[in-house]
């Protein structure tokens, strides 16, 4: 019972910061659903009721890329309906959980239909839950994405990722160059987009330098 107290704490110091930051009321749904979605997967996975003991730590957890982040808000907002549930995936990676990640994801697109942002983001949990490859599920999820907005760069950004990250390094780099022609010019992410695929395809780098240079007008 003490990881039910532990988490009760959690959730009160969590619910301080807001009333510090003066987090504004009408999105007190977002955090309020993570907090929700945490404490359902605690009590599925955790098994709150056994008796306290050491445990190892959880093998195989991918540590959060901010500069990931920061393209995913870039790409599809902030604050909105799908940064509610991306938050909440989120919490599940955090935890060692990509089968409770891909399933909030899937809840999303269940709730938004429409909404390209949420089927890129269940591609990519998808194959996070399906050992980062490109399977079925998640390339259908990408699939859908693209259909329903041709001119967003998020979808074939994520599925390069997945690509790359199952080292199908051409590939990710073919999406991503659809990406960047979608791109706005005066994105403000852009950086951390480039930043992001340099981190799974370092040799990105070198093959631009040795790209031709345009013409002079």
């Amino acid at each position: 019972m003490m990881g039910w107290v532990v988490f009760g704490a959690f959730a009160l110091l969590i619910l301080a910061l807001l009333l510090l930051i003066r987090f504004p009321r009408r999105l007190w749904t977002l955090p309020a659903m993570a907090i929700m979605l945490a404490g359902a997967g605690y009590a599925w996975q955790g098994q709150p009721v056994l008796p306290d003991h050491p445990v190892e730590g959880v093998a195989n957890v991918r540590p959060l890329d901010p500069d990931l982040i920061a393209v995913r808000e870039g790409l599809f907002g902030r604050f909105n309906f799908d940064y509610s549930y991306f938050m909440a995936a989120d919490a599940m990676t955090r935890a060692g959980a990509p089968q409770l990640a891909a399933t909030v994801m899937l809840g999303a697109v269940r709730k938004a239909p429409g909404d390209p942002g949420l089927w890129a983001g269940l591609g990519l949990a998808m194959a996070e839950h399906d050992g980062d490859q490109l399977s079925p599920a998640a390339r259908y999820a990408f699939a859908k994405a693209a259909e329903l907005n041709p001119n967003h760069p998020g979808p074939p950004f994520y599925q390069g990722i997945v690509l790359a990250r199952s080292g199908d390094l051409d590939a990710a780099r073919r999406e991503w160059g659809k990406a960047l022609q979608l791109l706005p010019k005066d994105a403000s992410y852009r950086d951390d987009l480039v930043k992001v695929m340099l981190k799974l395809d370092p040799g990105l780098a070198e093959a631009a330098r040795q790209m031709p240079a345009a013409p002079a007008k």
